[in-house]
């Protein structure tokens, strides 16, 4: 067990009045235990109990390391596993759950009255794995510095003739020669109209001159993720994208610039989304400007016109605005940002400075 983590995992069931919470979600365990396991059908559980008498619920098939710090309570396909749990719930309390549970899972305890309630208490995991600590923040620097050069190798791969998925097909052997464990999710490659489709996936299409090439990949290093967007023009560029890809990258920094612990996450999209829309391109700005990102590419919470929660140290998203014209280009800018003590700390450093393709 990861003791920090779980001390303020149990400090946030704390301030909801919860002892006790049943975690399922296969990447908050290994946020909390270092162990990962994809469970499939099975029942894959961490109960966390603020009198330390925690449990984690394992099959017979996971492979677990010898000593994770935590009792472990193994079961088999055969075995009654939701009345094994029962007897570790504090039945005087109430139990938190997590989000994902599934009913299957979830109604037995309930019909077996195995705690005196149940409530939803995912926030208090989802919002302290939101906040990095040192070692987390270290681990996505690594990542995104891995992304900025694989992107430097992708530029290199455009040539006349070549297809985006001819393109993509290369991309995960460069991050892995980079030293890179893997995609952090299939990439996304676009040319010309293609990259008005936000999430357009790589196909045949042939490059031609006067296209856009967006990239939007990312790559996973010691279990955290990056995800970068660069968007760049093939030979030509007329004024009329020069200006779409302009207004994206000031939408972008100016965002990025107003950062810093204390301002409303929903303030960040709106500095971005007023930028955009000043320049007439408002209703071409179709998504939220970002993300957060650790252990999985999208974690719980986003920078959206909705989010009034104010930025803390230690939260990592990501910014990026985009202005999607149907039938004609796209294009979309996005970095990873750290919320510091004082600002922000901007993990990706390639340029973002137009770039024409010759």
């Amino acid at each position: 067990m990861i003791e920090n983590r779980a001390q303020r995992i149990l400090a946030a069931l704390e301030d909801q009045g919860v002892t006790q919470m049943l975690i399922v979600d296969p990447m908050s365990i290994y946020y909390l235990t270092g162990v990962y396991n994809d469970p499939h059908e099975r029942f894959f559980g961490l109960l966390l109990r603020a009198d330390g008498q925690h449990a984690f619920f394992l099959n017979n098939l996971f492979t677990v390391p010898q000593d994770v710090g935590i009792q472990k309570v193994w079961y088999s396909d055969t075995d009654p596993v939701m009345e094994m749990v029962a007897k570790y719930v504090d039945g005087e309390a109430i139990l938190g759950v997590d989000k994902d549970i599934k009913a299957r899972f979830l109604l037995p305890l309930m019909e077996m009255q195995a705690a005196k309630g149940f409530v939803n208490t995912s926030l208090a995991v989802d919002n302290t794995r939101g906040i990095k600590d040192a070692e987390e923040q270290e681990k996505m620097r690594v990542a995104s510095d891995l992304n900025d050069q694989a992107v430097a190798v992708f530029k290199t791969l455009i040539r006349q003739g070549v297809t985006e998925k001819e393109v993509a097909d290369q991309m995960l052997k460069i991050y892995q020669d980079l030293g890179a464990d893997g995609f952090s999710f299939e990439p996304l490659v676009a040319f010309g109209p293609n990259a008005a489709d936000p999430h357009h996936g790589p196909d045949n299409t042939v490059l031609k001159e006067g296209d856009v090439i967006l990239f939007d990949v990312g790559c996973i290093k010691d279990g955290y993720c990056s995800d970068m967007t660069r968007s760049f023009y093939y030979r030509t560029i007329t004024d009329t994208h020069r200006e779409v890809y302009e207004t994206v990258r000031a939408a972008n920094e100016a965002a990025i610039a107003k950062i810093k612990p204390g301002v409303p996450l929903c303030e960040l999209d709106l500095t971005a989304r007023n930028l955009i829309t000043d320049k007439g391109y408002g209703p071409q700005f179709n998504h939220r400007l970002g993300h957060f990102i650790g252990l999985s590419c999208h974690e719980f919470g986003d920078v959206s016109s909705v989010n009034t929660r104010l930025a803390e140290p230690g939260m990592i998203f990501s910014i990026e605005p985009g202005i999607y014209l149907t039938g004609d280009t796209g294009v979309r800018i996005e970095d990873l940002v750290l919320v510091t003590e004082t600002g922000c700390e901007v993990l990706n450093h390639y340029p973002k400075t137009l770039e024409i393709i010759e």
